[in-house]
């Protein structure tokens, strides 16, 4: 079977997209899980952790390898070897955006596929921007993000909450 590549910032990466991760892996025998680093996003978490977080969760998955690129997904995938890059739709809203990427991607490298995945109902309001603000604003995230993921949040979130309350002072 061919390789795929499952691109993303994944800052952070939620259990909507270790459902995607898993029925890509069940659809191609190699699956790379690639993380961008987006000048566009600024992201809580480095790359290093970013990655370290996503071989926590799918480290059980033979077959599935972690790496990160910058630049455009076509020239990394060019590099790889792969012809086809995996999106997650969760809603309406997805779509434009994924399929606009899509076409582009084409239109750079013809030989480029994108395979549209979309994940379980109960992620299809998952959002790794909306776990971000679920945790800013002290709420319990454990129910979108491993316990790793949930720790690092917290990590990350004390020191800014501390900042931001000597500010005020």
């Amino acid at each position: 079977m061919a390789l795929a590549i499952y691109a993303g910032t994944f800052d952070p990466f939620t259990f909507g997209h270790i459902d995607i991760a898993r029925r890509a892996h069940r659809l191609f025998s190699r699956l790379v899980i690639a993380v961008s680093t987006n000048p566009e996003k600024s992201a809580l978490f480095s790359l290093a952790e970013r990655q370290r977080i996503i071989r926590d969760a799918v480290g059980d998955m033979r077959g599935v390898s972690i790496d990160s690129f910058d630049g455009l997904l076509v020239d990394y995938m060019h590099r790889k070897g792969a012809r086809v890059v995996i999106r997650g739709l969760r809603a309406l809203s997805d779509f434009e955006y994924e399929f606009q990427m899509a076409l582009m991607n084409r239109k750079l490298n013809e030989e480029i596929e994108t395979v549209f995945l979309m994940p379980h109902e109960k992620y299809s309001y998952l959002s790794s921007r909306l776990v971000k603000e679920i945790a800013l604003l002290g709420g319990d995230v454990s129910q979108f993000v491993t316990p790793m993921v949930e720790t690092l949040l917290k990590e990350q979130i004390a020191p800014r909450e501390g900042e931001k309350r000597r500010q005020k002072q």
